[in-house]
């Protein structure tokens, strides 16, 4: 295997030699596990035991230290306790190793204490060229070469096997429990990579070596913090343009981000939320557990054409032909309607009271002629229609021939093309079929659940990623100020700079200049307080809508300067604003994350939004396109066509604000917080959208780093 490695990462994944710093004859003890695995599962590099007690190590010569070794390993492995932890890596570090795997635990994990200590382990590699993998972590293993740094049991348990599956994981128990569920499905793993505490290599810097190995078909990431989403996103782009698909298990659904602003884009975009963005922008498909990788790595690495959603049903029992049109139409899995020729070539192969349609219920029929169903598959081999064939034999027992119901449908997806599952409840009945290689799954929802991830999955993964045609932009920054958040008034006059639709409006200093602003908007008005310090206006009764008379302008005037004096914070002055009016009221809203970049919502507004949350979130750059697919997934979703008699809303504008606010973020490069608008009045299609309310916030930055794959 030869392939360009990024980031000098060989001394980790492909290494010539390798000590062992701990060494043990137990081979059951952590010292000792990854001598046996070294030895057993083919490594053919040299293996240096490092035991000052010792003379020999399962039969090979050991030594009494790290610098009286021949050479300068390229990977050295530190299962050693306590204070020795550093000493090692010290000692590993002076003779040049390359990679440390530190296998001991009681550094960051268990407190302050513990991170100083993992610092000082850091400083000390960083200074060698040194890379760290841990500490407390269960190792790297990579199947393909035999260098297994990696003390789980589990490769005892379920043998291992080379194949096109990478699992990239800060748990080693998640690694191990992955390898374990795929090599019992007969799915060949090569690398089980272990970071731990990720003090140094992380979980996105190995994705972004492995994806480059052109044996690897499928990456298995499990995260509970993503360090380097700038790693990542480079990982997943290559992963794109390779065709292999990328998976995620994020754990930790933290609400922390909450008090990332306090703007109603604060308190509903959580670090979970940016995620699930980050990941979806990247086409990384975030799974919610381990048996949604499991059931569908088959599917993923089937010598095939991307699979289809339009699907043929065919059972030998009437309920499942049910059960599996209940769960097509509940995924939106699309059962095709098979061409008049198809029906007739099939109804000549059934009995009379079978069912040609689709679903196909073979009836009794496959009991005492078990070659029916090799016809039937050859009816809808030539049927356009057809994409997928899901075959399902819940009862297959005496009396079927199930090695030429295997050969047959096996037989009909070489010559077809088309993707073929099969469920059974028994694994007797699955046998034969997976012997010929076909994807089997226990039960008709398994199989549908597996098609739908993937063949969503591998959509967005065709979809043309945004970055690509977005060039460098300018750099812009809000005006010089020392507040923190921009009163509604500079807010507005902001964003309109920028040519965001903002509503009419002025910024009053008397009653007098208020009744002027009314008479010169000739409409009825709204009164607002203003400062940079009123965050939410209708929480404190300050914004009063509809003033259609002198009177009630001067009123609300007044009570917006009383209001203030009484929150004892700094008046701006009063803004009185057209009333515009909209089909409905939306909200966009925007926030800077530190380890993300920015991150843009879109979703139903008004006082409402955190009571009833239903938005989107997108990372920038984007399209008009992926704004689009992205609000067709809220819940307000089927009001946008219009209902009883309604014109459509203008979509698009909505759509074409957001991207508009998410190059602005992107320009601004950190130097603002968050942004919420809201309410953006939507009108229906052709009359636009328009911004009626607005706050900005600072950032304290300006943010020095790339973003993530802008």
């Amino acid at each position: 295997m030869t392939y360009d490695e990024t980031g000098g990462l060989g001394s980790a994944l492909r290494p010539s030699s390798i000590a062992i710093i701990g060494a043990s004859n137990d081979r059951n003890k952590v010292g000792g596990r990854p001598v046996d695995y070294l030895r057993r599962f083919g490594y053919r590099g040299e293996v240096y035991p490092v035991n000052p007690v010792r003379e020999t190590v399962q039969g090979l010569r050991c030594y009494p230290s790290i610098a009286a070794l021949p050479e300068a390993p390229q990977m050295a492995i530190i299962a050693v306790a306590g204070e020795a932890v550093a000493e090692s890596v010290r000692d590993c570090a002076m003779k040049g190793v390359g990679t440390a795997v530190i296998l001991s635990s009681g550094f960051a994990e268990t407190g302050t204490r513990g991170l100083e200590l993992q610092d000082e382990l850091v400083q000390v590699a960083a200074r060698a060229g040194m890379r760290l993998v841990g500490p407390n972590s269960q190792g790297l293993a990579n199947f393909c070469t035999g260098a297994v740094a990696n003390f789980s049991t589990m490769f005892t348990q379920v043998p291992p096997k080379d194949g096109p599956v990478a699992i990239v994981s800060q748990s080693g128990a998640t690694s191990a429990a992955l390898y374990s569920f795929l090599r019992e499905r007969g799915v060949g793993v090569r690398y089980v990579l272990a970071t731990g505490n990720e003090a140094d290599l992380s979980v996105p810097e190995l994705a972004l070596s492995v994806v480059q190995d052109p044996e690897v078909r499928l990456v298995v990431l499990y995260m509970e913090s993503v360090r380097n989403p700038g790693l990542l996103a480079e990982a997943a782009a290559i992963a794109r343009a390779r065709g292999v698909p990328m998976l995620a298990l994020k754990a930790g659904r933290s609400p922390g981000g909450t008090a990332a602003a306090r703007s109603h884009t604060g308190a509903l975009v959580n670090d979970d939320a940016v995620v699930d963005a980050f990941l979806e922008r990247h086409a990384i498909w975030r799974v919610p557990d381990v048996a949604s990788i499991v059931l569908a790595t088959e599917l993923y690495l089937a010598p095939r054409a991307a699979p289809g959603r339009r699907m043929v049903v065919i059972s030998n029992s009437g309920s499942s032909c049910v059960m599996s049109a209940d769960v097509a139409d509940e995924l939106g899995l699309e059962l095709a309607t098979l061409s008049p020729q198809a029906r007739a070539k099939i109804g000549e192969s059934l009995a009379s009271f079978a069912t040609s349609a689709n679903p196909i219920d073979l009836t009794t029929a496959l009991l005492g002629n078990s070659g029916c169903i090799g016809e039937v598959l050859a009816a809808i081999e030539e049927d356009p229609q057809v994409e997928v064939v899901l075959v399902s034999l819940p009862v297959a027992g005496e009396g079927y021939d199930l090695e030429r119901i295997a050969a047959d449908v096996a037989a009909s997806k070489t010559r077809a093309g088309k993707t073929v599952i099969v469920t059974a409840t028994l694994p007797s009945i699955l046998e034969p079929f997976r012997a010929r290689g076909l994807v089997t799954f226990t039960t008709e929802r398994q199989a549908l659940l597996a098609l739908d991830q993937v063949t969503r999955h591998l959509r967005l993964m065709r979809d043309p990623s945004p970055a690509a045609a977005v060039g460098p932009a300018a750099p812009l920054r809000l005006p010089a100020g020392p507040e923190r958040f921009l009163d509604e008034s500079r807010s507005l006059a902001f964003l309109a700079s920028q040519q965001v639709p903002v509503v009419a409006h002025e910024l009053c200093m008397d009653a007098d200049q208020a009744v002027a602003s009314w008479r010169r908007f000739d409409s009825p008005v709204a009164v607002k307080a203003c400062s940079e310090e009123l965050l939410h206006k209708s929480e404190h009764g300050l914004v009063f809508l509809d003033c259609r008379t002198e009177g009630e302008v001067r009123e609300a005037w007044d009570a917006c300067v009383r209001g203030m004096e009484k929150l004892e914070i700094p008046a701006r002055g009063v803004i009185v604003a057209r009333m515009a009016r909209g089909r409905r009221e939306f909200a966009i809203g925007a926030r800077f994350d530190k380890n993300f970049g920015p991150v843009i919502m879109i979703g139903d507004g008004g006082k409402y939004i955190e009571a009833l949350p239903d938005f989107c979130l997108l990372v920038p750059p984007f399209t008009l396109r992926d704004a689009r697919r992205a609000l067709q997934r809220l819940r307000v979703a089927p009001l946008f066509a219009g209902v009883r008699g309604e014109p459509p809303m203008d979509l698009n504008a909505l759509c074409e604000l957001g991207v508009r606010v998410g190059e602005l973020m992107r320009r601004a490069e950190g130097s603002v917080a968050s942004i919420d608008l809201n309410p953006v009045l939507l009108g229906s299609e052709g009359e636009g959208a328009l911004v009626v309310d607005a706050l900005i916030e600072r950032g304290p930055f300006p943010y020095s780093g790339s973003l993530p794959g802008s």
